[in-house]
């Protein structure tokens, strides 16, 4: 259990320094690079819109036909690049701080 609970906290903490990174390069105005942030969370945020039910996504956002709409698609991008970089992150710090 003690485990678990150093790896959720490690990966909250990979979420928090992603989101930091994000606002910075939001406020430098790096924008190629969160493009290439929101490609590595393309094909993920594929499979979940081509896998998970229409009405789950019509549930969840309010938008008919959520699966094709890319205001949907573009911040499901997004998330889970974002997502990703946190998990790596997360996965780094547990593995030089926790692990023994």
């Amino acid at each position: 259990m003690r485990l678990f609970f150093e790896f959720t906290l490690c990966a909250a903490l990979g979420l928090l320094v992603s989101g930091v990174i994000l606002i910075f390069l939001l406020f430098f105005g790096k924008f190629g690079l969160i493009e290439y942030w929101i490609a590595s969370g393309k094909p993920l945020a594929h499979a979940m819109l081509v896998l998970m039910p229409d009405g789950f996504w019509e549930g969840l956002s309010g938008i008919e036909g959520a699966a094709g709409n890319p205001h949907v698609r573009s911040f499901l991008e997004l998330c889970m690049g974002l997502g990703q970089s946190a998990l790596l992150l997360g996965l780094l710090l547990f593995r030089l701080v926790c692990w023994k």
